[in-house]
């Protein structure tokens, strides 16, 4: 089987020029994508299902790690960096390719070979919940610190205080993050990852890229036809998608 990829980078000289050294090292792999977002990138990746995604880290819309993080097929993720020696230490713990840029021959070569190996030998992708958590949260929220109590949110013309222990989940929504809660949908505008920092973490798990939701509302889990996860709530039939990234959380459920 032919193997596909998909390249996101912001500027269209350096996606050419991968695009180019790849077909010089990997004349067998197909681009089916190149994208110059992390929406596009996203939306490409559920539609195409390649088997590898080269994401640039810095880009508008989404971050590729926030990409990453929404990755629901089996899509190998490399990451191309200009970051730091302490954040790629942690790639190679995670044992997660990257690229550093400008992207030369003889790294992405080896880069190239790994993911041959890695192919063939039908190895699953790394888990990268640890990882991505690490690196788009930044430091820990401070030792000490009281999680969140409530939330200030809007439903049509009103604010309210939301109880913490109301919410079912956080869910972003384009501009917004709807506030799930039984009594209806409320809005905030604080974006999903600086909410998740202010939430208690034993109790608030993000199991998507765009959801975080209440554990204690949390009936049990449903695997469907082709393998995907989902979240059943307690006093609901809704659902939640569980992306790769965070599978591995509920595996003793």
């Amino acid at each position: 089987m032919t193997p596909t990829a998909l390249i996101a980078d912001d500027e269209e000289h350096l996606r050419a020029h991968l695009r180019t050294k790849l077909a010089r090292l990997w004349p067998e792999l197909r681009i089916v994508a190149e994208v110059a977002n992390g929406l596009e990138a996203a939306e490409a990746i559920a539609r195409q299902a390649p088997d590898v995604a080269f994401l640039d880290i810095k880009m508008p819309g989404l971050s590729g790690l926030e990409v990453a993080q929404g990755i629901e097929a089996d899509t190998r993720v490399v990451f191309v960096t200009a970051y730091d020696q302490y954040a790629l230490d942690a790639f190679e713990r995670e044992a997660v390719d990257y690229l550093v840029k400008p992207v030369n021959d003889e790294r992405l070569a080896r880069s190239v070979e790994r993911l041959r190996k890695a192919m063939q030998e039908s190895a699953p992708p790394p888990e990268l919940a640890r990882l991505l958590s690490q690196l788009t949260r930044g430091q820990a929220r401070p030792e000490g610190a009281t999680p969140l109590r409530w939330v200030r949110a809007s439903r049509g013309n009103t604010t309210s205080h939301v109880p913490i222990q109301d919410v079912l989940y956080f869910q972003s929504d384009d501009k917004y993050v709807v506030v799930h809660t039984r009594d209806g949908e409320h809005l905030i505008r604080t974006p999903l990852a600086e909410l998740v920092d202010g939430l208690d973490p034993e109790i608030f798990w993000q199991v998507h890229r765009s959801t975080i939701v209440n554990m204690e509302y949390v009936a049990g889990t449903r695997r469907d036809d082709t393998g995907r996860l989902f979240v059943r709530l307690r006093d609901s039939e809704t659902e939640l998608p569980v992306s790769r990234a965070y599978v591995h959380r509920f595996r003793q459920m």
